[in-house]
This record gives structure tokens, sequence and C-alpha cells, in this order.
């Protein structure tokens, strides 16, 4: 183990003890738990089939277009849920919520793995799309509850952490599973972790939802009746999403075509429709107020940035490792390895960062960072060494991780405990659709060529969206967020779940409480 590792390990131990503490009712570490494991349930699934794709279009005797199908699937249920999903967790407990998603996501995961077709996958494959979507937000939204606003960095950077280390290993142990015993196996390991989450959420108090909201197992209150559901806007957000994923998955290798276009311009109506309705709704999904908020749509558009500036340069540095370098997949991943190890060292390290610089220079650092290795990228060739390609990937990762952590603290802190979930909504609805907008945009840059060959293009046009969303970091607050900055009504202190009284005037800040 290198010193830096040592170092990063020993950061992230320092902050562990903190987290673990009880928080007000006792149950941070526990949050903490089912947070992780759920988050790592999602990402390790997502990455381990990536690379069973092959085996498993063999396997089933089934088309490339339905292999396509069996991850555009899920990526369309998931995206256009999760706001929705979030919000039925601020209403009925995030808790609730959480418990209902990991076990359909375990039972459409057994499901697969008994699948006797391609048609049979692809529709297990979408209910573990709804599924997902009913786990992501409450993995924040108990967060945001159970803990005092300005105890979120350490947990939040610890769960982006694992992320990073799930996904890392994700297509390492799908390989191996896949090459030993094959593409069913790695839905069998998704269990693994489905029970780990079950039980560490069974550990996590009722406290840890907003009061009212039914997570003890209680009606909710008549607060939380009076709220709504705002079941028109979620529709028409569902289907705005839907058309918008789906085209964006289908550009890179239809181009702007029919379909695509048509798509967008459906999403585009659709989205116009929303706001309209949402203006005029009594309890709108997406509040004005919560969007207006200076601690959320700021880092909603730095995270959008950031994971389509990463992911459309990762998707022609593929390309370029295996048909211009012509590495085998083992050896680009090895490549690609330091991308991982530079995220998951960057997201506990910024929590520390943020105490000192405050999150703005955290983020702007990090999206520099993300710039900088796009540009590094664009220059590698042929001839590049295995030192320069690490060089470009640690960038990225490095940029990423402190820009996801920071931003995600920023958007949960500034909701209030009662729509916690439709922020982590938000977030995991930005972070589904900004890889897919980052990949299309990677593809039309090149052109007709090869992605691999077009490699400089397209990750010049990454360095250009990572710089797109520098602006919006430098709206973020310079350090914690004064007493003025970004309230909403309705916010209730740290450490206490309770919301202002419907109507109230009162409103706390979200670092101090007061």
């Amino acid at each position: 183990m290198t010193p830096t590792h040592r170092r990063g390990l020993g950061a992230l131990f320092r902050i562990l003890p903190g987290v673990a503490r009880p928080a007000g009712s006792g149950g941070g570490g526990a949050v903490l738990a089912a947070s992780i494991t759920g988050a790592v349930l999602v990402a390790v699934d997502g990455t381990a089939l990536a690379v069973a794709r092959p085996v498993l279009q063999h396997d089933l005797h089934a088309s490339v277009a339905a292999v396509q199908w069996a991850g555009t699937g899920y990526l369309v249920a998931v995206a256009s849920l999760l706001v929705f999903a979030g919000r039925l967790g601020d209403r009925y407990g995030h808790r609730r919520l959480f418990a209902l998603g990991v076990a359909g996501f375990g039972a459409a995961s057994l499901g697969i793995a008994l699948a006797p077709g391609i048609g049979w996958v692809i529709a297990l494959r979408v209910v573990q799309g709804v599924a997902g979507a009913l786990l992501q937000p409450a993995t924040l939204g108990m967060l945001r509850a159970a803990l005092p606003t300005d105890r979120l960095a350490a947990p939040i950077a610890i769960r982006t952490a694992a992320i990073g280390l799930a996904a890392a290993a994700g297509p390492l142990v799908g390989g191996a599973l896949t090459a030993h015993f094959g593409w069913r196996s790695i839905f069998l390991l998704g269990l693994l972790p489905a029970a780990a989450a079950l039980l560490s959420v069974r550990a996590v108090p009722a406290a840890a939802a907003p009061a009212g909201s039914g997570a003890s197992g209680s009606r909710p209150s008549g607060a939380g009746r009076g709220a709504g559901l705002d079941l028109p806007g979620a529709a028409l957000l569902a289907l705005a999403l839907a058309c918008l994923v789906q085209a964006l998955v289908a550009l890179p290798e239809a181009g702007w075509s029919v379909g695509p276009v048509l798509g967008l311009a459906a999403a585009a109506v659709l989205a116009l429709l929303l706001v309209r309705h949402e203006r005029r709704a009594a309890h709108p999904l997406l509040p004005p107020a919560l969007l207006g908020s200076a601690l959320v749509a700021p880092p909603l558009g730095v995270l959008l940035a950031a994971s389509a500036a990463l992911q459309g340069a990762l998707f022609p540095a593929t390309y370029f490792l295996q048909d211009v370098l012509g590495l085998d997949p083992l050896q680009s991943a090895l490549r690609a390895a330091p991308l991982a190890v530079a995220m998951i060292l960057a997201a506990p390290g910024s929590a520390r960062l943020t105490k000192r610089h405050g999150e703005r220079a955290v983020v702007l650092t990090g999206m520099a960072m993300i710039t900088a290795g796009a540009l590094l990228t664009a220059r590698l060739g042929p001839g590049s060494g295995t030192v320069a390609i690490g060089g470009c990937f640690a960038l990225l990762g490095a940029g990423f991780g402190a820009v996801m952590a920071t931003a995600t603290v920023l958007l949960v802190r500034g909701a209030s405990t009662t729509r916690a979930g439709v922020a982590g909504g938000l977030q995991q609805t930005v972070l589904n659709i900004g890889p897919a907008l980052g990949i299309a945009l990677a593809a039309t840059a090149s052109g007709r060529t090869d992605p691999g060959a077009a490699l400089t293009p397209a990750a010049l046009t990454m360095a250009a969206v990572a710089g797109a969303g520098t602006p919006l970091a430098v709206r973020l607050p310079g350090r914690a967020a004064g007493p003025e900055s970004g309230r909403l009504p309705g916010r209730a202190a740290p450490g206490r779940t309770a919301p202002a009284p419907p109507g109230s005037a009162a409103e706390s800040d979200p670092v101090t409480g007061r």
C-alpha cells in the first residue's frame, strides 16, 4: 500500500468515529450503514452487468438491440421515477420506501438469475429500475432526517467513496463470476448487499424520517396528507424524463435520426407542460422555493456538468484503449484504475477540505481537475504511456469525487427534512441523465469516426462541458451558509425532525438552526 493510500485511509477512519456516534435520536451509524449498503447494491449491479452482456446475449440467443434494452429499460424506469419516489419518502417515511425498494430490487435480481429468455430479463430490469427509484432517494433522505446539517459532510463523503469502490470492483467481480459461473451469478451476487441493506435498515430508528411521515408505522399527520402527491406533475415529469433519457441513449448509435429528434421534442413539450402545471399546482412536486434555492439549483447544475464530462470523456477513452492501443478488457481496466482510486480518496478528503476552505473552493478545484483531465485526455495518442494515461484518469476521478461529495452535501443540506426525498431524487436524476448526455455529446463530436479514433474532439467537448459548469460552482457558498443563505420555508433545526407548523413564517438556517 502506498503512502498516498495510507493517508487517504487514515483520513477516512479518522472521520468514521464522529459519524458512528449517535445523532440526536441515536441513529447516525445505522442510517449511514443503510445508506451505504443501498447505494452499493445499485452500483455493483450496474457495473458488474456491463461486462456480462456479450455472454448474456449468446446464452439467451438474443439480439444486440434486445440486450441494450436490458440496460435502457432500467435506466428509463429509474430516471423517470426518482423524484416522485423521493416525494413518497418525504410523505410516508424514507425508511419504509428504502426497505420496499431494496426488497423489490433483490426479488427482481433473483428473477433475472432464473429468467428463461431475454424478454423476462428486460421486464425484470424495468422492475429493478422501479425498485431502484424507491431506494436511491431514501439513502440521502434518511441521512438528512437523522443527522444535523453540520454533520452531513463526512457521511456523504464516505457514501461517495463507497460508491466509487463498488463501481471499481463491479467490473472485476462481474468478469470473474461470468467467466467461472456464468452471467446469472452476477444477479445472485446482488442478493448479498440486498440482504445486508435490509438488515441494516432494521437498525434505523423511526426518528430517521420526518415527523408525521408514518415511518414508525403510524399514519401520516394531517399536515402530511394535506401536502398532496401532485400525481399530474409526477406523470408529466416521468414522461418527460423517459423521453429525454431514451433519446439520449439512442443518440450515440442512431445519430440525429427521426427517433432521437422526436424524443427530444416530446421531452421539451412535456417539460413546458410540467412548468405550467407546477406554477398552478397547490402542492407542486417540484416546489419553486426548492428549485430556486441557492443551495439546490447550483449544485444540481454542477453535478450534471461534472457527470456528463466524466462519462463523456470515458466513453471514447475506453474505445481508445482497446481499439487504438490494442489492450484487452483487463489491461484497459487496469489503466483506468487510477480513476476509481482517486475518487475513493478524494471523497472523504473533500469533507476535511471544505471545513478549511469552504464548499465553493473545493467544487471549483474539482471542476478544474475534471477540465484538466479532459484536456490531457485529448492529447493522448498511440505513443502515450501508462503514466500519462493513468494521470488523466486520476485527475478525472479526483475531480469528480470532490465535486460529487461536496455538491451532494450542499444539495441535501439545502432542503428541509420534509423535502429531503425530493432533493435526493433530483440528485439521483441528474446523475442518471448526466452520463447519458455526456455520451451523446461525445458521440456527436466524434461524428462518423470510430470513438477511439475521435478521442481528441470528444475529450475537448467534455472539457468545454466541465468549463460550462464552473460558473455555477462560483455561485456556491464560500463556507457554511450563513443565517440568510438558501433558506426554505419549513426547515427543521439540526437534530430535529419536526417541520415548522403549516403556514408559519418560522424557519431555521440550514447549518446553525437559528
